[in-house]
Protein backbone atom coordinates (compact mmCIF):
# COMPACT_ATOMS: atom_id res chain seq x y z
CA UNK A 1 0.00 0.00 0.00
CA UNK A 2 0.97 3.49 -0.63
CA UNK A 3 0.80 4.21 3.35
CA UNK A 4 -0.25 7.66 2.97
CA UNK A 5 -2.78 10.24 0.92
CA UNK A 6 -1.02 11.81 -1.83
CA UNK A 7 -2.46 15.14 -3.71
CA UNK A 8 -0.79 16.54 -6.61
CA UNK A 9 -1.98 18.82 -9.04
CA UNK A 10 -0.14 18.43 -12.20
CA UNK A 11 1.52 21.11 -14.15
CA UNK A 12 0.83 21.13 -18.12
CA UNK A 13 4.12 19.13 -19.36
CA UNK A 14 5.05 19.92 -23.38
CA UNK A 15 6.42 16.17 -24.07
CA UNK A 16 4.87 15.17 -27.67
CA UNK A 17 7.11 15.25 -30.89
CA UNK A 18 6.94 13.76 -34.33
CA UNK A 19 7.97 10.96 -36.37
CA UNK A 20 7.23 6.33 -39.91
CA UNK A 21 8.13 3.36 -41.78
CA UNK A 22 8.46 -0.56 -41.27
CA UNK A 23 10.63 -2.56 -39.93
CA UNK A 24 10.18 -6.49 -38.65
CA UNK A 25 11.32 -5.79 -34.93
CA UNK A 26 14.15 -8.09 -33.01
CA UNK A 27 13.43 -11.52 -32.02
CA UNK A 28 12.65 -11.64 -28.23
CA UNK A 29 13.41 -14.60 -27.35
CA UNK A 30 17.26 -14.20 -28.85
CA UNK A 31 17.77 -10.58 -27.48
CA UNK A 32 16.50 -10.69 -24.34
CA UNK A 33 17.60 -14.24 -23.85
CA UNK A 34 20.97 -13.26 -24.39
CA UNK A 35 20.64 -9.71 -22.13
CA UNK A 36 18.88 -11.02 -19.37
CA UNK A 37 22.04 -14.08 -19.24
CA UNK A 38 24.37 -11.90 -18.78
CA UNK A 39 23.55 -10.91 -15.17
CA UNK A 40 25.04 -7.61 -13.61
CA UNK A 41 27.06 -6.17 -10.30
CA UNK A 42 26.35 -7.75 -7.33
CA UNK A 43 22.96 -7.67 -6.05
CA UNK A 44 21.40 -6.75 -9.00
CA UNK A 45 18.94 -9.87 -10.46
CA UNK A 46 19.60 -10.90 -14.62
CA UNK A 47 15.94 -9.37 -15.48
CA UNK A 48 16.91 -6.13 -13.83
CA UNK A 49 19.82 -6.05 -15.32
CA UNK A 50 18.51 -6.71 -18.96
CA UNK A 51 15.66 -3.60 -18.04
CA UNK A 52 19.36 -1.31 -17.15
CA UNK A 53 20.83 -2.49 -20.17
CA UNK A 54 17.70 -2.24 -22.54
CA UNK A 55 17.01 1.33 -21.51
CA UNK A 56 21.02 2.30 -22.03
CA UNK A 57 20.63 1.01 -25.31
CA UNK A 58 17.98 2.21 -26.74
CA UNK A 59 18.97 5.94 -25.49
CA UNK A 60 22.32 5.32 -27.19
CA UNK A 61 20.74 4.48 -30.29
CA UNK A 62 18.30 7.60 -30.18
CA UNK A 63 21.95 9.60 -29.65
CA UNK A 64 22.19 9.89 -25.83
CA UNK A 65 19.82 13.36 -25.54
CA UNK A 66 20.28 14.83 -21.46
CA UNK A 67 17.44 16.94 -19.70
CA UNK A 68 18.01 18.21 -16.33
CA UNK A 69 15.38 18.94 -14.14
CA UNK A 70 16.20 21.30 -10.98
CA UNK A 71 13.68 22.57 -9.60
CA UNK A 72 11.82 25.00 -11.84
CA UNK A 73 14.59 25.09 -14.51
CA UNK A 74 14.83 22.56 -17.51
CA UNK A 75 17.78 22.70 -19.92
CA UNK A 76 18.39 20.16 -22.69
CA UNK A 77 22.52 20.14 -22.61
CA UNK A 78 22.74 17.51 -25.24
CA UNK A 79 20.12 17.29 -27.94
CA UNK A 80 19.76 13.60 -29.55
CA UNK A 81 18.51 11.98 -32.02
CA UNK A 82 14.50 12.77 -32.93
CA UNK A 83 11.59 10.21 -33.25
CA UNK A 84 10.86 11.43 -36.98
CA UNK A 85 14.87 12.79 -37.66
CA UNK A 86 15.44 10.11 -39.62
CA UNK A 87 13.34 6.73 -41.18
CA UNK A 88 15.52 4.78 -38.42
CA UNK A 89 14.09 6.14 -36.23
CA UNK A 90 10.74 6.68 -37.09
CA UNK A 91 11.03 2.81 -37.55
CA UNK A 92 12.47 2.51 -33.77
CA UNK A 93 9.18 3.79 -32.55
CA UNK A 94 7.29 1.77 -34.52
CA UNK A 95 9.20 -1.38 -32.58
CA UNK A 96 8.10 -0.18 -29.34
CA UNK A 97 3.74 0.52 -30.77
CA UNK A 98 4.19 -3.18 -31.60
CA UNK A 99 4.62 -4.27 -28.05
CA UNK A 100 1.26 -2.94 -27.66
CA UNK A 101 -0.62 -3.92 -30.36
CA UNK A 102 -0.51 -1.07 -32.35
CA UNK A 103 1.87 -1.77 -35.39
CA UNK A 104 0.22 1.14 -37.78
CA UNK A 105 1.62 3.71 -35.21
CA UNK A 106 5.31 4.95 -36.16
CA UNK A 107 7.71 7.63 -34.95
CA UNK A 108 5.59 10.28 -37.30
CA UNK A 109 2.33 10.06 -35.91
CA UNK A 110 3.05 13.16 -33.95
CA UNK A 111 -0.03 13.40 -31.53
CA UNK A 112 0.06 9.46 -30.10
CA UNK A 113 2.30 9.65 -27.09
CA UNK A 114 4.76 6.62 -27.24
CA UNK A 115 6.15 6.65 -23.48
CA UNK A 116 4.06 3.94 -22.55
CA UNK A 117 5.04 1.74 -25.39
CA UNK A 118 8.31 2.30 -24.80
CA UNK A 119 8.20 1.01 -21.31
CA UNK A 120 5.82 -1.74 -22.34
CA UNK A 121 8.73 -2.77 -25.30
CA UNK A 122 11.39 -2.55 -22.48
CA UNK A 123 9.23 -5.09 -20.33
CA UNK A 124 8.54 -7.38 -23.13
CA UNK A 125 12.42 -7.60 -24.35
CA UNK A 126 13.63 -7.98 -20.92
CA UNK A 127 11.60 -10.87 -20.30
CA UNK A 128 8.70 -10.05 -18.12
CA UNK A 129 5.75 -12.08 -18.69
CA UNK A 130 2.34 -9.83 -18.74
CA UNK A 131 1.82 -10.81 -15.39
CA UNK A 132 4.76 -9.85 -14.14
CA UNK A 133 4.17 -6.53 -16.28
CA UNK A 134 0.85 -6.16 -18.54
CA UNK A 135 1.95 -4.05 -21.83
CA UNK A 136 -0.05 -0.90 -22.26
CA UNK A 137 -0.74 2.08 -24.72
CA UNK A 138 -1.10 4.56 -21.78
CA UNK A 139 0.99 4.44 -18.17
CA UNK A 140 -2.86 4.29 -16.24
CA UNK A 141 -3.28 0.95 -17.73
CA UNK A 142 -0.47 -1.06 -16.42
CA UNK A 143 -0.26 1.01 -13.46
CA UNK A 144 -3.62 0.06 -12.25
CA UNK A 145 -3.02 -3.54 -12.28
CA UNK A 146 0.23 -3.26 -10.96
CA UNK A 147 -1.23 -1.39 -8.02
CA UNK A 148 -3.78 -3.66 -7.60
CA UNK A 149 -1.30 -6.21 -6.43
CA UNK A 150 0.28 -4.04 -4.01
CA UNK A 151 -0.66 -6.12 -1.16
CA UNK A 152 1.03 -9.41 -3.09
CA UNK A 153 4.32 -9.68 -1.52
CA UNK A 154 5.46 -11.69 -4.86
CA UNK A 155 4.87 -8.78 -7.33
CA UNK A 156 7.55 -7.58 -9.53
CA UNK A 157 6.73 -4.20 -8.64
CA UNK A 158 5.40 -2.35 -5.86
CA UNK A 159 3.84 0.97 -5.27
CA UNK A 160 5.68 3.39 -3.03
CA UNK A 161 5.08 6.87 -2.02
CA UNK A 162 7.47 9.42 -3.55
CA UNK A 163 8.35 10.51 0.31
CA UNK A 164 8.55 7.29 2.00
CA UNK A 165 11.05 5.52 -0.82
CA UNK A 166 14.05 6.58 -1.79
CA UNK A 167 14.52 5.17 -5.90
CA UNK A 168 16.82 2.70 -7.01
CA UNK A 169 17.86 1.82 -10.23
CA UNK A 170 15.50 -0.43 -12.09
CA UNK A 171 12.73 1.40 -10.61
CA UNK A 172 10.10 3.70 -12.27
CA UNK A 173 9.41 7.02 -11.54
CA UNK A 174 5.88 8.68 -12.68
CA UNK A 175 4.42 12.02 -13.24
CA UNK A 176 1.01 13.88 -14.01
CA UNK A 177 0.78 14.73 -17.42
CA UNK A 178 -1.65 17.40 -19.26
CA UNK A 179 -4.03 20.21 -16.96
CA UNK A 180 -5.58 20.23 -14.12
CA UNK A 181 -5.18 16.07 -12.96
CA UNK A 182 -5.17 15.47 -9.78
CA UNK A 183 -4.06 11.87 -8.28
CA UNK A 184 -5.22 10.69 -5.33
CA UNK A 185 -3.20 8.16 -3.69
CA UNK A 186 -3.48 6.10 -1.04
CA UNK A 187 -6.91 4.58 0.38
CA UNK A 188 -8.14 3.28 -3.14
CA UNK A 189 -6.07 4.24 -6.11
CA UNK A 190 -6.67 0.88 -8.15
CA UNK A 191 -9.44 1.81 -10.01
CA UNK A 192 -11.46 4.70 -10.80
CA UNK A 193 -8.62 7.38 -9.67
CA UNK A 194 -5.95 5.95 -12.13
CA UNK A 195 -8.43 5.55 -14.77
CA UNK A 196 -7.45 7.47 -17.88
CA UNK A 197 -5.48 9.69 -16.02
CA UNK A 198 -2.34 11.14 -18.43
CA UNK A 199 1.31 10.24 -16.81
CA UNK A 200 4.56 9.71 -18.06
CA UNK A 201 6.90 7.24 -16.46
CA UNK A 202 10.36 6.69 -16.89
CA UNK A 203 13.29 3.98 -15.49
CA UNK A 204 15.72 4.92 -13.14
CA UNK A 205 19.18 3.56 -14.40
CA UNK A 206 21.29 5.29 -11.97
CA UNK A 207 21.78 7.27 -8.67
CA UNK A 208 24.53 9.20 -7.97
CA UNK A 209 25.42 11.94 -4.83
CA UNK A 210 21.40 14.17 -4.98
CA UNK A 211 20.49 13.08 -8.24
CA UNK A 212 18.51 10.25 -9.94
CA UNK A 213 18.86 9.82 -13.90
CA UNK A 214 16.33 8.01 -15.50
CA UNK A 215 15.19 6.92 -18.96
CA UNK A 216 12.19 7.24 -20.73
CA UNK A 217 10.74 7.74 -24.52
CA UNK A 218 8.40 10.40 -26.00
CA UNK A 219 10.64 12.94 -23.58
CA UNK A 220 11.11 15.70 -25.68
CA UNK A 221 11.02 14.56 -29.17
CA UNK A 222 13.29 11.25 -28.49
CA UNK A 223 14.43 8.38 -25.67
CA UNK A 224 15.88 10.80 -23.29
CA UNK A 225 17.79 10.82 -20.44
CA UNK A 226 16.44 12.85 -17.24
CA UNK A 227 18.48 14.22 -14.41
CA UNK A 228 16.40 14.76 -11.60
CA UNK A 229 17.65 16.77 -8.55
CA UNK A 230 16.76 14.76 -4.85
CA UNK A 231 15.63 16.47 -1.86
CA UNK A 232 18.11 16.52 1.18
CA UNK A 233 16.98 13.42 2.18
CA UNK A 234 17.24 11.36 -1.26
CA UNK A 235 13.63 11.81 -2.33
CA UNK A 236 12.37 12.80 -5.36
CA UNK A 237 10.86 15.99 -5.51
CA UNK A 238 7.86 17.10 -7.32
CA UNK A 239 8.50 20.29 -10.10
CA UNK A 240 6.50 21.85 -12.29
CA UNK A 241 8.05 20.28 -15.47
CA UNK A 242 7.70 16.86 -13.46
CA UNK A 243 4.66 16.16 -11.10
CA UNK A 244 6.42 12.99 -9.26
CA UNK A 245 3.63 11.56 -7.35
CA UNK A 246 4.72 7.80 -7.41
CA UNK A 247 7.34 5.41 -7.69
CA UNK A 248 6.99 1.71 -8.57
CA UNK A 249 9.45 -0.48 -6.67
CA UNK A 250 11.62 -3.11 -8.78
CA UNK A 251 11.45 -6.30 -6.84
CA UNK A 252 12.81 -8.19 -9.41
Amino acid sequence: MLGRKIVLLSICLALFACAGHKKTPPSQSAKSAAIGKRGGPAGISPLRQAILSLAQREWDYFGRQIVVLDGEEESIPHVGKWEDDEETYVVRVNWYWRAVGKPELTGNHCDEPWSAAFISWIMKEAGLPDYQFPPAEAHWMYLTQIMGQAGDPAAAFAPRAIREYRPQPGDLICATRGNNHTILAGQDPYSTLLNHTKLHCDIVVERRGDTVAAIGGNVRNSVSKTILRLDKDGFIQPTPRRPWFLVLENRL
